[in-house]
């Protein structure tokens, strides 16, 4: 089996991230979605009490966001997290003093970052990396780490697809799955901590979407140092 690296990534890789630059560019024609509406980078809101957790925990002065989307969750302001928390923006509310977005389909934050960060958030990332990339992704996730690695993945379908008609969540797989990626590769990085937050979702769904009441069920595999 090939070992692909960031120098020689799969075939498959590149045809995502080409088909992920048309989606920023064009939008979703299919759900009425322009690009300015597509992949916006706002899954990291309902993520950033945990991501706090990790930076109090670390000290963490800065922070990579790896895939992030057209990042418009750091222009918010007064940004709701939950039901009695505003904050005043994410970037506030985490004390950091730089926050630095990576995504390699969104033209603006496509160059990678040339040093390591105190942290890297990884919030809607893993599940749309084609399987045979995702060794070589999260070791280059942890070898860019200083202090921690926070990265939440979905186990189930998406209700978007790609031009080709394949669904975003490229890779699905059961979070035992994923713990072992993360643990295998950690063991390479033993001064960073982690949390892998794993997602799966049972129940009725939708034709076009997930159902409402689609119960989720959140499965976390942490490290701290």
């Amino acid at each position: 089996m090939t070992a692909y690296t960031r120098d020689n990534p799969s075939p498959e890789y590149r045809a995502m991230v080409a088909m992920y630059e048309t989606l920023h560019e064009e939008g979703e024609s299919a759900a009425g979605k322009s690009g300015k509406q597509t992949f916006p980078g706002k899954m990291l809101i309902r993520h950033a009490p945990g991501i706090k957790e990790m930076i109090d925990h670390t000290g963490a002065r800065d922070i990579l966001d790896y895939g992030a989307g057209k990042g418009v969750g750091y222009t918010l302001r007064n940004v709701a997290l939950k039901k009695g928390l505003e904050v005043p923006s994410i970037q506030e509310y985490w004390g950091v003093e730089d926050i630095r977005c990576y995504d390699p389909g969104h033209e603006p934050f496509k160059d990678l970052p040339d040093h390591p960060y105190d942290g890297v958030i990884a919030t809607d990332v893993l599940e749309h990396i084609t399987a045979p990339d995702v060794p070589w992704i999260v070791d280059e996730m942890f070898s860019y780490a200083r202090q921690f690695l926070y990265a939440n993945v979905a186990c189930y379908p998406a209700v978007k697809v790609l031009p080709n008609g394949q669904n975003v969540h490229c890779t699905i797989r059961p979070p035992d799955w994923w713990a072992g990626v993360f643990h295998a590769i950690a063991m390479r990085h033993t001064t960073v901590s982690y949390r892998l937050i794993a997602v799966t979702a049972t129940g009725r769904r939708k034709k076009f979407g997930f159902a409402k009441n689609r119960r989720k069920e959140y499965h976390v595999h942490e490290r701290m140092v």
